[in-house]
C-alpha cells in the first residue's frame, strides 16, 4: 500500500492529541499501551489522508 505524502505530518498531529485521548481512556478505566494504540493511530492517519484529499479536490473544484 502506498503511503500518503503527508502521513508524517498526520502522525505528528495525532501525537499532539494523544495526551487528550489517553486522559479520556483513563476516565473510562481503559489502559492501553503504545503497541495497542498504534493500530488506532494508523487508522486515524488514513482517515486524515482521505479527508485531506477530499478537501484538496473541493478546493480545486
Amino acid at each position: 500500500m502506498e503511503q500518503h505524502p503527508k502521513t508524517l505530518q498526520f502522525m505528528q498531529i495525532a501525537m499532539n492529541y494523544l495526551p487528550e485521548a489517553k486522559a479520556q481512556l483513563d476516565e473510562l478505566g481503559l489502559e492501553l499501551n503504545p503497541e495497542q494504540l498504534q493500530p488506532m493511530i494508523t487508522l486515524l492517519t488514513k482517515v486524515m489522508a482521505e479527508a485531506y484529499e477530499l478537501g484538496k479536490e473541493e478546493a480545486q473544484g
